[in-house]
């Protein structure tokens, strides 16, 4: 088990559920921890699905972005999913506007999430 600062985990059936320690996700130092921290889940933890939470998250960089998109990419080439849910109007529009919105499947709860992936929450 690898030691966490910038997240919550949570395992709901077959799923990690991964909350944000951080409401700001922009320091560089920080994003950096946190993308080695959400790496592992995949590449040490060996969880496949994956469902990041960002209820707590009230802010974050373009740099935190392409963490997210190097999430992705680790979790599909171990033919898992990554959902994402509970995006605040604001991070949700800077999806849209860098269509990222069609790469991540995002989903307005963490229940509805769940569901997604076949697990009751």
């Amino acid at each position: 088990m690898t030691k966490r600062e910038r997240i919550n985990l949570k395992v709901v059936g077959t799923v990690a559920v991964v909350s944000f320690v951080d409401e700001k996700i922009v320091d560089s130092t920080n994003i950096e921890e946190l993308g080695n921290e959400m790496f592992s889940l995949v590449t040490d933890d060996h969880h496949k699905h994956i469902l990041l939470n960002f209820e707590n998250v009230e802010f974050m960089s373009s740099a935190a972005l392409n963490k997210l998109i190097t999430m992705d990419k680790k979790v599909k080439e171990v033919g898992g999913i990554l959902r994402l849910c509970s995006l605040r109007a604001e991070i949700l529009e800077i999806f849209k506007i860098t269509r990222l919105d069609r790469v991540f499947d995002i989903r307005k709860t963490e229940a509805e999430a769940l569901k997604a992936f076949g697990v009751d929450s």
